[in-house]
């Protein structure tokens, strides 16, 4: 492996998009999907690419992201412009259906692998998005509450380099309406300070 600091950023980003590591475990195949350039702001760090992103490998091109991009109250062309919007998920590739119907977890080697060879490369990110508890865990640490709920409940105590939030998901709409202070008080702040950014 390269040095963690000789490479330049698009160098990183084209040995990322290339990764083969683990591979076996892919059932559609390795293609990661991420972007970023030096000058973004805001980074995003979600769990996974799912099948719709798989094939067409834009991160977030999907129910999930259109839902993301209403809480961010962002067009979609400022959210692809890499030069003001990271894009790093957990795992960069599709992992596979899980027990549950939804999509396996995201492949435990990407993050350790990349992660910290991209952020030192992106030296004007202001504010980094958690959205999952898979991003939440690796970022926060020993700073993240029990449950992915008092943690985004606990959002103001992470301020002002990360915001924790729920998975866009359909699948937490019935989250979205148990707990009504994600759109009361979150989101105006989160749209607030996504606009001084972007």
């Amino acid at each position: 492996m390269t040095d963690i600091v000789s490479d330049s950023l698009a160098e990183i980003l084209k040995q990322a998009r290339a990764c083969r590591v683990c591979e076996a475990h892919l059932p559609l195949g390795p293609r990661p999907v991420m972007r970023a350039a030096p000058s973004a702001r805001l980074l995003i760090v979600g769990q996974a690419p799912g099948t719709r992103v798989h094939e067409s490998g834009i991160p977030w091109n999907d129910r999930s992201g259109e839902r993301l991009r209403d809480w961010l109250q962002i067009t979609p062309e400022v959210f692809y412009d890499e030069t003001r919007v990271a894009i790093i998920p957990m795992g960069f590739c599709y992992p596979g259906v899980g027990a549950r119907g939804g999509d396996k977890p995201p492949r435990p080697e990407c993050a350790p692998l990349w992660h910290e060879r991209l952020l030192a490369r992106l030296p004007d990110i202001e504010l980094t998005l958690l959205v999952g508890a898979y991003a939440q865990r690796h970022y926060l640490g020993k700073q993240r509450r029990k449950s992915l709920t008092e943690t985004v409940g606990a959002w103001r105590d992470y301020q002002p380099d990360f915001l924790p939030l729920p998975h866009p998901s359909w699948r937490n709409t019935a989250w979205l309406k148990r707990n009504t202070w994600f759109e009361v008080e979150l989101l105006p702040a989160l749209r607030r300070r996504v606009a001084q950014l972007v």
